[in-house]
C-alpha cells in the first residue's frame, strides 16, 4: 500500500513537471520575408505610387553584413548592429521600370515603430539616424530600363547612446505640373533601415505568441489573429503561415499567408492577422499557426471554431498536441493546485505511518 501511494504521488508530481514545461520557450528560423530581388512594388516596405505617365521607379539592397547572410530579413532590409565609432556601406540599386527616362533623387530619412506598424515620416524629415548617412549620389538621370548603384554609409559617433534607430532610404521621382495638371504627382519607394548601436555581439531578438483566436470581420471574412509579444532587444517583422486540418468533413485548408505589415518595437504587443475566405467552414479546425521574424520562429497549435456572426467570439481549445496553447496564468494556476493536493497527500501519508 505504501508504494501505491508513493507511486501515485509520483505520478502527480511528474503532472506538475508536465504543467510547467508545456509554457512557451523561444526558438529560430524565418521563410517568407521579402526576396532581396522582389519587386519594390510588392514590397512591405513603402510601396511605389506611379504617376499617369506611368513612370515607375524600383530600389533593392544589394548586399548584408557576413554574419546576417543566413538571415532573409537582412536581405531585403538594412540590418545591422554596429559599436559606437564603427562605419558601415551598403549597396543600393535604384532601376527606371518604365519605358521612359527619369530623374530619380536618392536620400535618407526618418522612420519609427508605433502601434504595430513601421511607420514613415514626411518628405526628408531627419533624425539621428539620417544624420550619421550619407550617400555617394543623390540625383540619377536613368534611361529607360536603366539602374544605378548607390553607396550608403553610415558613421556611427563614438558618443553614440546605446539601442536601435529607424530610417528610410528613398528613390524618388515625379512629374512637375502643367497646362493640364496643376498638381505635382511624386512616387518613391524605399528600403528599411534597422540599426542597432550597442557594444558586444548583437542583442538577442526573440518573442512569444501570447494567444491567438479566430474572428469574423464586419463583411463577413473570416481571419485569425495572433497576439505577439517581442520579448528581445531588436525589432521584429512578422510574416508566417497558417494551416488548417481535420475541419468538417476531414477537409484541410492552407497554409495561408500572415497580413504582411506587422512590426513590433522590443517590449511591445501587436497582432499579426492571417486574412481568410468567407465560405471558409466555421469548423472546429485543428490550426497550427507558425510566425516568424528574420531567423526566430514560433509554432502554436490549437482547435479553433470561427463565430457565427460578425464580431462574435470564435472558440479556442488547447489541443492535445500543444497543451503550452492553455495561457500561461491558467498553466500556473493548474501547477499551483497539483502541488497544493500533493502536499496534502504526503502530509496525511506520514501522520497513518507515525
Amino acid at each position: 500500500m505504501k508504494r501505491a501511494r508513493r507511486a501515485w504521488v509520483l505520478l502527480m508530481v511528474l503532472a506538475v513537471v508536465q504543467a510547467i514545461g508545456v509554457m512557451p520557450a523561444g526558438a529560430d528560423g524565418m521563410p517568407g520575408t521579402p526576396s532581396p530581388h522582389s519587386s519594390p512594388t510588392s514590397h512591405p516596405s513603402p510601396t511605389s505610387h506611379p504617376s499617369p505617365t506611368r513612370k515607375t521607379i524600383g530600389i533593392k539592397l544589394l548586399d548584408a553584413p557576413e554574419s546576417q547572410r543566413a538571415d532573409p530579413r537582412a536581405q531585403a532590409y538594412l540590418v545591422d548592429h554596429v559599436a559606437p565609432g564603427s562605419t558601415i556601406e551598403r549597396q543600393v540599386e535604384v532601376s527606371n521600370e518604365s519605358s521612359t527616362s527619369m530623374h530619380v533623387t536618392v536620400y535618407a530619412a526618418a522612420a519609427g515603430i508605433a502601434d504595430g506598424k513601421f511607420t514613415f515620416a514626411p518628405d526628408h524629415t531627419p533624425n539621428e539616424l539620417t544624420g550619421w548617412t550619407s550617400l555617394d549620389k543623390t540625383d540619377l538621370d536613368l534611361a529607360a530600363s536603366a539602374s544605378a548603384q548607390v553607396r550608403t554609409t553610415i558613421r556611427v559617433p563614438k558618443d553614440a547612446s546605446a539601442g536601435e534607430r529607424y530610417g528610410v532610404i528613398w528613390a524618388q521621382t515625379g512629374d512637375p505640373g502643367d497646362r493640364t495638371h496643376n498638381l505635382t504627382i511624386l512616387g518613391r519607394v524605399g528600403i528599411r533601415m534597422y540599426v542597432d548601436v550597442g557594444p558586444g555581439g548583437a542583442p538577442p531578438s526573440d518573442f512569444t505568441i501570447e494567444r491567438f483566436y479566430p474572428a469574423k470581420t464586419r463583411d463577413g471574412r473570416k481571419e485569425v489573429r495572433a497576439r505577439v509579444h517581442n520579448t528581445g532587444s531588436r525589432a521584429l517583422d512578422i510574416t508566417g503561415t497558417l494551416s488548417l486540418a481535420d475541419g468538417p468533413g476531414g477537409l484541410h485548408a492552407g497554409p495561408f499567408p500572415v497580413k504582411t505589415g506587422t512590426t513590433v518595437a522590443p517590449g511591445d504587443v501587436a497582432e499579426a492577422v492571417v486574412p481568410l475566405d468567407a465560405q471558409l467552414p466555421n469548423g472546429p479546425w485543428n490550426a497550427e499557426l507558425t510566425l516568424r521574424s528574420g531567423l526566430v520562429e514560433r509554432t502554436t497549435r490549437a482547435t479553433i471554431t470561427f463565430p457565427t456572426t460578425p464580431g462574435g467570439a470564435g472558440a479556442v481549445t488547447a489541443s492535445a498536441a500543444d497543451p503550452g496553447h492553455l495561457p500561461t496564468p491558467m498553466t500556473a494556476v493548474i501547477a499551483t493546485l497539483v502541488l497544493a493536493t500533493v502536499c496534502v497527500l504526503l502530509r496525511r501519508s506520514r501522520r497513518r505511518h507515525r
